[in-house]
C-alpha cells in the first residue's frame, strides 16, 4: 500500500501527550497529511475519548504527569491491538526496549523531525493494514462476487448472505480450503470424515451450484473436472490482471 492510499483511507489518530506545543504541532502537521487528529493532555483523558471513538494508531508519550506512557500501553495491550508508537525524551536503550517489550510498535526519540514521525507512522499503518488483509485472506476464499468464510461456515454475495443448509456449507468449506484443486468423491469423503454419501454429495453439488452459479450447465465456479469430479474454479489469475 502506497502513501497516497494511506491517505485515502483517512486514518484516525490520538496524540496523548502532555506537552500542549507538541500536541499541537502534530495535530496540525498530520492533518495537513490527511490524517484525522485527536489529541488528550494524560492517559484517563485518552481513555474517555477512546471509550466513544475508534483509532488507528496511538501516539504515546512516556514521560507524563500520573499514569505514564508505559503503564498506559501494558493496560490497554490486555484488550487492544491498536499499532502504538512511543514518544520519548529518554535515549537510553532500557527505555526502547521496555516500550517494544509491552508491545509499542515504533519509538522515537525528542526532539523528532516531523516528516521522519509522519514516515514511521505510515510504516506502521502501512504493516497493520497488511497484516489485516493477510488475515482476512487466511479467513475467507472469495470467488466471483461471493465470499466464504472458514469459521462461520457463511456464504456471501456482494456481503449479502445466502443461506446453505448444514450439508452445503460443510461441502462448500472441502471446496474452498483448496480452491481451483479437483476433489473426487473419494477426495471429499475423505475430507468429510466419511459423513457424507455419493448421492448426498451430488445432490449437495447441484443445490449449491443452483445458488452460485448463473447457468447451472454452464458452471464457471464450481466446475466439473472430467474423469475426476469437481473443483471450485476461483479465477484468481483473472482478477489479478
Amino acid at each position: 500500500m502506497h502513501n497516497k492510499d494511506l491517505k485515502r483511507y483517512n486514518f484516525h489518530i490520538l496524540i496523548i501527550d502532555d506537552d500542549q506545543k507538541i500536541r499541537l504541532l502534530l495535530k496540525q502537521f498530520l492533518e495537513n497529511n490527511d490524517f484525522r487528529v485527536s489529541d488528550a493532555e494524560n492517559t484517563d483523558q485518552a481513555k474517555k475519548i477512546m471509550d466513544s471513538l475508534i483509532f488507528d494508531l496511538l501516539v504515546i508519550d512516556i514521560m507524563m504527569p500520573g499514569q505514564n506512557g508505559l503503564d498506559f500501553l501494558k493496560e490497554i495491550r490486555q484488550t487492544n491491538s491498536i499499532p502504538t508508537l512511543m514518544l520519548t525524551a529518554m535515549s537510553s536503550p532500557e527505555n526502547r526496549l521496555d516500550g517494544l517489550e509491552y508491545g509499542a510498535d515504533d519509538y522515537m526519540t525528542k526532539p523528532f523531525e516531523p516528516r521522519e514521525l509522519l514516515l514511521r507512522i505510515q510504516n506502521i499503518l502501512k504493516r497493520f493494514t497488511k497484516n489485516i488483509k493477510n488475515s482476512e485472506n487466511q479467513e475467507n476464499t472469495r470467488f466471483g462476487p461471493f465470499s466464504f468464510n472458514h469459521k462461520s461456515l457463511n456464504l456471501y454475495k456482494n456481503n449479502i448472505s445466502v443461506h446453505l443448509t448444514n450439508s452445503e456449507q460443510k461441502l462448500l468449506n472441502c471446496f474452498c480450503k483448496s480452491p481451483n484443486t479437483p476433489f473426487s468423491r473419494d477426495d471429499i469423503n475423505n475430507s468429510l470424515g466419511g459423513n457424507m454419501e455419493t448421492r448426498s454429495i451430488d445432490v449437495a453439488i447441484a443445490r449449491i451450484r443452483r445458488k452460485i452459479e448463473i447457468d447451472q450447465r454452464y458452471p464457471i465456479y464450481l466446475q466439473t473436472v472430467r474423469g475426476i469430479g469437481w473443483m471450485l474454479q476461483t479465477h484468481e489469475e483473472e482478477n489479478d490482471n
